[in-house]
C-alpha cells in the first residue's frame, strides 16, 4: 500500500480485522455507516443479487441460511451483485468445505460470460488436487495470474476467514485475515506479463478497467459468505 493509500485506509483495515468476528457480521456500525459502507447482504433475504446474466436470484443451489449466503448444493450457477463498481473497497467473510474450490469476482470484462478477475477462495491443503495447483491458483491470489505473499494467514476449511479487495484507479490489493497479501497495478507490466501467458490471453479486454458487478462463483462446492459490504471510492 502507498504511504497515501495507507494514511487514508490503513485505520479502517486495521479496525476491520480486529472486529472481523465480533457481533453480527451482516451490519455496519456507525463508523463505518459515516465512513460510507453500505450492506451487499442483510443476513436475511438476498436483495441485492440475482443469477448472472439473469433478472432474479437462483431457484436452487443458493440459500440464506443461520444469517450466511449458503452455496449448498450443486447448481444454480453464479450470482452477481445488481449494482456495478468501479473503486470500492470490498469486505466479506467466508469459509468452505473441506476440500472445496470458489471465488470472488470483480473487474468483470464480460459479467455474462463470468470473465473477469477473481479472489480465489480454495482450501489450499485439502483441495483433491492440492499438489498440482500453482502459486496463483491458491486463496487470496488474482487467479491463474498474480500469487499472494508467502506469509499469508489462511484459516483451514471449515473456519472463517476475512477477506478484503480495495481497487483505487489502477492500484489493486487484495487482504486476508487482515494482512495485505497481494498488490498490483492495472496496466503494468507484472499484470501484463502474466495475462500473456495465461488462458485469459485472448479474451477482450480482460484486465482492462471497468465498472461492472461483484460476483460469487458457483464452483460446485459448499461455501458460506457473511458480512458482505462495500465502499464506494471517489
Amino acid at each position: 500500500m502507498t504511504h497515501e493509500l495507507m494514511k487514508l485506509f490503513g485505520p479502517l483495515f486495521a479496525l476491520a480485522a480486529s472486529a472481523a468476528f465480533a457481533g453480527d457480521p451482516n451490519t455496519l456500525t456507525d463508523a463505518e455507516q459515516a465512513a460510507g459502507w453500505k450492506l451487499l447482504f442483510d443476513g436475511r433475504t438476498t436483495a441485492g443479487w440475482v443469477a448472472i446474466g439473469k433478472g432474479e436470484f437462483p431457484a436452487k443451489g443458493w440459500r440464506v441460511s443461520d444469517g450466511t449466503l449458503h452455496h449448498a448444493t450443486k447448481g444454480g450457477g453464479d450470482i452477481v451483485t445488481s449494482e456495478h463498481f468501479q473503486d470500492f473497497e470490498l469486505a466479506w467473510e467466508w469459509k468452505i468445505a473441506p476440500g472445496a474450490n470458489g471465488g470472488l469476482k470483480y473487474n468483470l470484462a464480460d459479467p455474462v460470460q463470468n470473465v473477469g478477475f477473481e479472489y480465489q477462495m480454495i482450501d489450499d491443503a485439502g483441495y483433491p488436487k492440492a499438489r498440482e495447483l500453482a502459486p496463483a491458483q491458491l486463496t487470496g491470489a488474482l487467479y491463474a495470474l498474480l500469487e499472494t505473499s508467502s506469509d499469508k494467514k489462511l484459516k483451514p476449511a471449515g473456519e472463517w476467514n476475512a477477506s478484503r479487495i480495495l481497487v483505487k484507479g489502477n492500484h489493486v490489493e487484495h487482504w486476508l485475515n487482515g494482512g495485505k497479501v497481494l498488490e498490483f497495478e492495472m496496466g503494468g507490466e507484472a499484470l501484463k506479463a502474466a495475462i500473456a501467458k495465461s488462458k485469459f490471453r485472448d479474451a477482450p479486454k480482460f484486465g482492462e478497467k471497468t465498472k461492472s458487478p461483484i460476483l460469487i462463483q458457483d464452483h460446485g462446492d459448499e461455501c458460506w459468505l457473511r458480512g458482505l459490504k462495500i465502499r464506494v471510492l471517489q
